[in-house]
């Protein structure tokens, strides 16, 4: 399964900075995922959510409407993108060192981000 994020919102200050504290955190947690920024208002209604900033991921609104700081964020996006993941936890010290000679490569699962050349985290 691809992990989506996407920041929604009409192009304010507040939507821009959340877009960029949502890349720098996904950078930070080694995850190499794109975070798209959308302002399509008719997008963002069809999620059903009517104030925005809003942050998706695999179009499930996580956060709507404010901008929280960038360790409330980081903790967020953590949490949703290993929930769309099953985890068995590969043995790796560091994420980013995750490679094809890496154990998690040998599992179903893996935890280090969808990093692997292999099943890539993928449930």
């Amino acid at each position: 399964m691809e992990i989506k994020i996407k920041v929604l919102g009409s192009g304010c200050a507040k939507c821009k900075k959340l877009h960029e504290l949502t890349q720098e955190v996904v950078k930070e947690l080694g995850f190499e995922l794109n975070v798209e920024y959308v302002t399509d208002i008719s997008e963002i209604i069809a999620m059903g959510v009517m104030s925005s900033p809003v942050l998706a991921i695999n179009n499930k609104p996580i956060l709507v409407g404010v901008l929280p700081s960038k360790e409330e964020l980081k903790e967020m996006v953590e949490k949703s993108v290993k929930d769309n993941f099953e985890f068995k936890g590969c043995g790796c010290d560091d994420k980013s060192d995750c490679g094809e000679d890496c154990d998690c490569n040998k599992t179903a699962q893996c935890d280090c981000g969808g990093k692997c050349s292999g099943t890539g985290g993928a449930a």
